[in-house]
């Protein structure tokens, strides 16, 4: 099971507790009266699906309810971070480029 952390509560809570809200940083015309019903419908019906990162827009629906935004590896499924809806998409190179966690050293 994965586990995926809220940047809002800020625990990592079992996958079952969130939804998917398909893709992030979408951006709506100014004037939705102007666009052609085929650049509407692009908008509303056709997402990008590809290989690899995908920015992607995340709901905590039995913890805080609150909307956030996660960059995933659709290949290994690998939560790289995730950050507050309305913020900025985080560097990726950067994100790739940072060196594993160690994992914590165990108590005895």
């Amino acid at each position: 099971m994965l586990l995926i952390k809220c940047p809002y509560c800020e625990e990592e809570r079992p996958e079952l507790e969130f939804r998917n809200a398909g893709e992030a940083h979408l951006v709506r015309a100014a004037s939705i009266v102007e666009q052609s019903d085929d650049d509407f419908a692009a908008y509303l019906y056709f997402r990008q699906n590809p290989k690899g990162l995908q920015f992607e827009r995340w709901r905590h629906i039995h913890g805080c309810g609150r909307f956030f935004n996660a960059v995933r590896d659709s290949v290994s499924d690998k939560f790289l971070t995730v950050y507050k809806a309305g913020e900025p998409r985080p560097n990726v190179e950067m994100l790739l480029s940072r060196p594993p966690v160690a994992a914590p050293e165990q108590i005895e």
